[in-house]
């Protein structure tokens, strides 16, 4: 299910500054300013939806989160943690010349293979697609949204 967000809306929430030919943000998670990429400024809006429209607390969200897969490292965009620390949501954005494919979503569930998160996000920013995993079953749905935050 394809979700309809505009995650543009929190452009103006975005601290940018430019210094010479490059221009940057302030990244509320990580604390510093980081080069603006296509990319970057994607995670960012979607970090703003997360925090300001989901209300997920920025305590419990990690960015570019490293993991080793077959030996080699990679790096998670976004990582939500639940009340007890595990991964609960996983989220990958790619520049919005980037389409979403099978092989994005493969991507992202080869990072989950090691995190075990119940939820799954991807996004280019053009198109989001979100879903719950069951493990026990091997199967997935997806959401309609990016998934509730529950402190419990």
């Amino acid at each position: 299910m394809l979700l309809q967000l505009d995650f543009l809306q929190f452009e103006p929430a975005l601290r940018i500054t430019k210094s010479g030919d490059t221009s940057w943000v302030f990244d509320p998670i990580r604390r510093k300013q980081i080069v603006l990429t296509p990319e970057e400024l994607l995670r960012q809006l979607v970090l703003q939806y997360l925090l300001e429209t989901k209300k997920y607390p920025a305590n419990r969200i990690r960015v570019e989160i490293g993991l080793l897969l077959n030996t080699r490292p990679k790096r998670c965009d976004l990582v939500v943690f639940d009340a007890q620390l595990q991964p609960w949501l996983v989220v990958e954005c790619k520049s919005p010349k980037v389409p979403l494919t099978q092989a994005t979503f493969e991507q992202v569930a080869r990072y989950n293979l090691q995190l075990r998160a119940p939820f799954l996000a991807v996004t280019n920013g053009l198109s989001t697609f979100s879903c719950a995993l069951d493990f026990e079953q091997s199967s997935f749905s997806f959401l309609g949204d990016f998934p509730e935050y529950r402190v419990i």
